[in-house]
């Protein structure tokens, strides 16, 4: 058995070699022109494109396993981000948890397109270019038969023109002429059937990978869109809630120096109004308006007050300025918040530069008197007060104590004060012309 095997074998051998050599001269003679090619103009332009679309196919498959390649290396590139944003990112920021969850689940999301991919793309196109290594090893061997048709055809012809004509070798070239056609129509009409099936549902594959494609991406940006929103929507609320804590150190500090600045500001007050020593001045010139002795009243009395020292309760002999009292006011509803900051600034400033305090080394402070205006006056100069009788006059101490003339004095009408807050329009302005209240 081994050697009849082994001589079917060199048979079918020889045969092959046989054929390769019949197949050879056949193609020489047909280049030469010396032999006639059957020609299939319809079937040449289905096998052009066929390989038209094998090479668009194998084209398109190697650019959606590149794409798949960039989705995968895109992943762990985000991935590696949510991590690093997961780890810098403190416990006690607003949305930790959320910041967290929000990586995990970009993380699915990224898993699952790069899946989808592959389970409606990538497999769909692999099984359609599955189809095409076999039918073009179907169109070469249907290039083997036509040439092994035609040879077989040309020796048939040849052996009937010979002028020894031989019945024997005729039917025997007519019989594998006939096998010959019949192998090769079989092929060829197969063929002739599949390629323009295989051509036609290049469009469904097309719309198929394409479709798939797109409904993936925008499945997976809308979902990724709502992830970055939340996460921009954290980022937002975190940069927040540092604004509003550096805003609020900053407005403490400006409050601060605010306060600060008000401190200053009552102390050289204060200072200005302290008692001077008392100066005589020659008297400004009298007023043309008579007046009735019996209907003045001196105000210039002051009721006399002990000294005041840290350790006892201060008596106080009149009212502060507008000025010192409207800043004093402020202060004082201001203390609170200076207190946070600065305690012992409050504190020095109560102990030490109230108006009613006389811890002031060996001063003693003057405080401002009310007076109502008796009779009218017409100022003559422009430091002087416009005063008609009934207005309420805020009485100021003279800056320098020197300036002030025997029998006038400073102040500010009490309507100007109320509407303006500030001594602009204060001025002089005789004493005997009012009363004191």
């Amino acid at each position: 058995m081994a050697e009849v095997g082994k001589g079917v074998n060199a048979g079918k051998l020889a045969s092959n070699v046989q054929k390769r050599i019949t197949r050879a001269q056949e193609k020489v003679l047909q280049k030469l022109g010396k032999a006639d090619e059957t020609k299939d103009t319809a079937f040449e332009e289905e096998v052009a494109k066929f390989n038209k679309q094998l090479a668009d196919g194998t084209k398109l498959q190697k650019d959606l396993k590149a794409y798949m390649a960039a989705v995968k290396t895109m992943h762990e590139c985000s991935k590696r981000l949510q991590d690093c944003l997961a780890e810098m990112y403190d416990p006690e920021w607003f949305g930790k948890e959320e910041v967290d969850s929000i990586a995990e689940d970009t993380d699915l999301l990224w898993q699952d397109f790069h899946q989808n991919l592959v389970d409606n793309a990538l497999i769909s196109m692999d099984t359609y270019l599955a189809q095409f290594p076999d039918i073009r090893a179907r169109i070469a061997k249907r290039e083997r038969k036509l040439v092994d048709f035609d040879s077989a055809r040309h020796h048939f012809a040849s052996i009937q023109k010979s002028k020894k004509k031989d019945e024997a070798k005729i039917a025997k070239a007519e019989e594998e002429l006939g096998r010959a056609q019949k192998v090769f129509e079989e092929i060829n009409y197969d063929l002739q059937e599949e390629l323009p099936t295989l051509w036609d549902s290049r469009v469904g594959i097309y719309v198929n990978t394409f479709q798939s494609v797109a409904g993936l991406e925008e499945k997976f940006h809308r979902d990724m869109g709502k992830l970055n929103q939340n996460l921009s929507d954290i980022m937002t609320k975190l940069d927040e809630q540092r604004l509003r804590f550096w805003f609020g150190v900053f407005t403490l500090s400006v409050l601060c120096i605010f306060l600060l600045l008000v401190c200053i500001c009552m102390c050289v007050l204060m200072w200005q109004s302290r008692e001077g020593p008392p100066v005589s001045r020659p008297p400004r010139p009298a007023s043309s308006q008579e007046v009735k002795q019996d209907n003045i009243i001196n105000l210039l009395e002051d009721a006399v007050v002990p000294d005041i020292n840290c350790s006892t309760q201060p008596q106080v002999r009149g009212q502060m300025t507008p000025s010192a009292a409207y800043i004093s006011t402020l202060f004082l509803a201001s203390s609170p918040f200076l207190y946070i900051s600065s305690p012992s600034l409050i504190s020095t400033f109560i102990l030490c530069f109230h108006p009613k305090s006389d811890c002031y080394p060996s001063q003693q402070w003057d405080l401002d008197e009310e007076v109502k205006v008796l009779h009218d006056y017409g100022a003559t100069d422009s430091d002087e007060l416009d005063l008609k009788a009934g207005d309420i006059v805020y009485v100021l101490p003279f800056a320098n104590p020197d300036e002030q003339d025997e029998g006038w004095v400073m102040g500010v009408k009490e309507s100007h004060w109320l509407q303006n807050k500030n001594l602009l329009a204060k001025g002089v302005f005789p004493e005997n012309f009012t009363q004191k209240l």
